[in-house]
């Protein structure tokens, strides 16, 4: 029973951890063009939105977990492991470019000279991380599914 509320419990973090990446994504084409005031005050929704981090640090906490848990089955281990990496690597992404951008314009509420290349730097980093996201999501989902509990493994009854 632990393994499969580790389950459970991973699988409903990844997927809130999707949810605003998705946001992000599906957002692009309609905001990469905006000129500058409108841009701007379209920033200002996400106020609020810092408090997914820590969202984010549990869900790879739990994909480390379930790693930890399904290591004696060689696939649900690589695809827990997987998940876990690609969740981590949509953090280093939002720490190398889109903090940076969030910096440099004090959350969207100043607009420096440069702010067309750092709305493309947000934009496309939050693009990135949404994809390492869904790939993540993808992972773990794969790892539950492909985890056989020890007594239905084929090889239990062998001997």
């Amino acid at each position: 029973m632990p393994m499969r509320l580790a389950q459970f419990c991973t699988l409903l973090l990844f997927a809130i951890a999707l949810v605003p990446e998705g946001a992000h994504v599906l957002e692009l084409a309609n905001k990469i063009s905006l000129e500058r005031d409108a841009y701007m005050t379209v920033q200002q929704i996400y106020r609020g939105w810092d408090l997914m981090g820590a969202e984010m640090i549990a869900a790879l906490l739990a994909g480390l977990l379930l790693s930890f848990l399904s290591r004696r089955e060689k696939a649900p281990f690589r695809l827990a492991l997987a998940g876990s990496v690609l969740l981590a690597a949509s953090l280093a992404i939002f720490f190398l470019w889109t903090f940076p951008a969030n910096a440099a314009t004090s959350n969207w509420s100043i607009a420096p000279e440069n702010w067309m290349a750092l709305r493309e730097q947000w934009e496309y980093s939050r693009a990135a991380g949404g994809a390492f996201v869904l790939a993540a999501f993808c992972c773990i989902t794969s790892s539950c599914l492909a985890y056989i509990p020890a007594n239905r493994h084929p090889s239990a009854g062998a001997l």
